[in-house]
């Protein structure tokens, strides 16, 4: 996320926004993000294939964000919207999640299948290396870095299509810097049965620490980073089956770090053979609509990004890019980040 406590916040304003909040927000989030069975929508119109929408949808309760739930709701209700035309994502990846009125997204949506990131509840794995363990013991208060898990993953995906089957994993507890260390973040895998493609897909959504807006130093925020960049090698590593393709989509918060994105393209590369192409890179000079000045915020910004690896039996290919979350008519915005959406071909490899 972008942070539990927005970026100039003081040391003082942000101890208050724990103590006070703490219980609210405990109260509001417990429990939130189990499995829900399928809702009983009709099948997908419209543009057939694979379509994957990432959106960070600025979803945090009070006290942490004031009035968001009118933004909230006009999400879901342009959702529902796009899917009286068939022109509906067929796959969501929601970051920050974690209100009610977020959550209300995706009924309001109408996909059919969902599946949800760790709850609050979900330990990560232990601390591992003397160096890792230090930095737990550094661990401040008043960021919220000794405060528990007051929110879950804020993670859900969305789908029209069936969904196979469902891995999850929190971070380890302690591989977190400032006020992210109040929602468990981490990862979870749905793999999509996708009508028509050579097989299935696997999806992964997340959430890496932010920067500036953790409240603490950038070497922290960054140590933090690479720990958690770590935890997602072991997830794909114990969770993905070699050769079925893939996207990793969600919230990287890599930004203009360069260490950032090296960290986090090794580990992808480790899994793909090569760095793999992201979606809005893979778009440009090749979609026949180009990119829209939405989308191009979105690239620029780096922290929203869909990652496409290939699999033996079929390849991933960029057909075209919508941004049906981004500047309104009169300039503002339903989140603080851009929703895009990457329309992707399914092509059988030759045998």
């Amino acid at each position: 996320m972008d942070g539990i406590v927005r970026r100039g916040l003081s040391r003082r304003q942000g101890a208050l926004v724990l103590l006070l909040g703490s219980l609210l927000l405990l109260l509001a989030t417990r429990g939130a993000a189990r499995e829900q069975p399928a809702l009983p929508h009709p099948a997908p119109r419209g543009d057939a294939g694979l379509s994957v929408m990432t959106y960070n949808v600025e979803g945090l309760p009070w006290p942490a964000r004031f009035g968001r739930g009118d933004a909230l709701a006009r999400i879901g209700e342009r959702l529902a919207a796009l899917r009286a035309t068939g022109a509906q994502p067929r796959v969501v990846l929601l970051q920050e999640a974690f209100s009610d009125d977020a959550k209300a997204i995706r009924a309001a949506s109408g996909h059919r299948y969902a599946a949800f990131g760790p709850d609050d509840a979900l330990a990560g794995p232990p601390t591992r290396s003397p160096a890792d363990r230090a930095f737990a013991a550094e661990a401040s208060f008043l960021k919220g870095e000794r405060s528990g898990k007051l929110l879950d993953s804020g993670l859900v995906i969305l789908s029209d299509y069936p969904i196979l089957s469902v891995r999850r994993a929190a971070f380890p507890a302690a591989a977190c810097a400032g006020y992210d260390c109040l929602a468990n973040k981490g990862m979870v895998m749905a793999v999509v049965a996708v009508p028509g493609a050579p097989g299935p897909i696997a999806v992964v959504n997340l959430h890496l620490n932010s920067k500036r807006a953790s409240g603490v130093a950038i070497e922290r925020a960054d140590a933090a980073f690479r720990q958690q960049v770590a935890a997602l090698d072991r997830f794909l590593a114990a969770n993905h089956v070699p050769g079925m393709p893939m996207i990793v989509g969600g919230d990287f918060n890599i930004g203009r770090s360069a260490a950032r994105r090296t960290m986090v393209m090794e580990v992808l590369a480790r899994h793909h053979g090569t760095a793999p192409a992201d979606a809005l890179s893979a778009c440009t000079g090749v979609c026949r609509d180009g990119l829209s000045a939405d989308a191009r915020e979105a690239r620029r910004r780096a922290k929203d990004w869909q990652f496409l690896i290939p699999g033996a039996a079929a390849d991933l290919t960029v057909r075209r890019i919508a941004t049906p979350f981004g500047r309104e008519a009169d300039g503002s915005m339903l989140s603080d980040h851009v929703g895009y959406t990457a329309y992707l071909t399914m092509a059988a490899n030759p045998a």
